[in-house]
């Protein structure tokens, strides 16, 4: 089905990386690659790696005493923040401001890109990224085709022959399809109008679903660029995968990650 784009005042242009944390980082790490990721890439300040396959890019963030090592001391192995492609990094974060959006104090060291970042879901973060190869149509090598990871990152020395084809192919991963939210009970609504407001997200979809046991509540929010996609659940009593989320997790949150891939076969093979 062919999706109609609609007024798009943030400028959203999918998603540019998921960024985890965890209290084991190497673990966590390993587990990526046995899903056909490859670090590619070290962080020139941090101890902070990226890990690619396809389009997608998931960052581990072990720097010790850093808001994501927070936070996964409350919430364990988790995703403390995703990046949002916007045209315009400042002006989305502006507008966001202005819109209610809760501003997140970035520390950045010397000679590092200042992401702009807000307060999302479970008190993860929302960055804004308007540097990546490509926008715009730009070729390779051209002004302005730079990505936040040519300023802050460096290759990974063993990584860094053939990383980019390896990166590419991977288990055959290519993009990132939706993430989820578990919200608690009447909160629904409360973050969908969330995205609506700040980013111009419509519900494209709505699942009221009874089980003989459980039941769930879900919408299914679309940006205005239709690539970031992010329904939000809530569970319909306290016997749910959801409830349970909420209890383990110690909040709401990112619950899931779901990955594109031309052959769902071969990709599970792969693993």
């Amino acid at each position: 089905m062919q999706f109609t784009p609609w007024e798009n005042p943030m400028g959203t242009d999918g998603f540019e990386f998921v960024e985890y944390a965890a209290p084991d980082p190497v673990a966590l790490g390993q587990l990526f690659e046995r899903m056909g990721f490859l670090a590619i890439a070290k962080h020139r300040h941090k101890n902070v790696t990226l890990y690619r396959q396809g389009e997608v890019n998931f960052i581990i963030n072990a720097e010790p005493n850093s808001f994501a090592q927070r936070f996964a001391r409350q919430h364990g192995p988790s995703v403390c923040a995703m990046a949002f492609r916007v045209n315009d990094a400042a002006q989305a974060y502006a507008r966001a401001l202005e819109l209610g959006a809760w501003g997140f104090d970035n520390q950045t060291g010397p000679m590092e890109l200042n992401i702009p970042a807000i307060k999302g879901i479970g008190d993860s973060l929302i960055y804004f990224v308007d540097r990546w190869h490509g926008k715009g149509g730009a070729a390779p090598g051209a002004i302005g085709n730079i990505s936040i990871y040519d300023v802050d990152f460096v290759p990974l020395p063993e990584k860094s022959e053939g990383a980019a084809a390896s990166a590419a192919a991977g288990h055959g991963l290519t993009y990132i399809d939706h993430l989820t939210h578990n919200v608690h009970r009447g909160r629904m609504k409360e973050w969908a109008d969330f995205y609506e407001r700040l980013f111009g997200f419509k519900e494209v979809r709505y699942f009221d679903i009874e089980g003989k046991l459980t039941g769930l509540k879900s919408k299914a929010m679309t940006s205005p660029c239709g690539k970031i996609r992010i329904p939000i659940n809530e569970s319909s009593d306290d016997k749910s995968q959801i409830a349970e989320y909420l209890v383990l997790y110690q909040g709401e949150g990112i619950q899931h990650i779901a990955l594109g891939t031309d052959n769902i076969y071969a990709t599970v093979e792969r693993m």
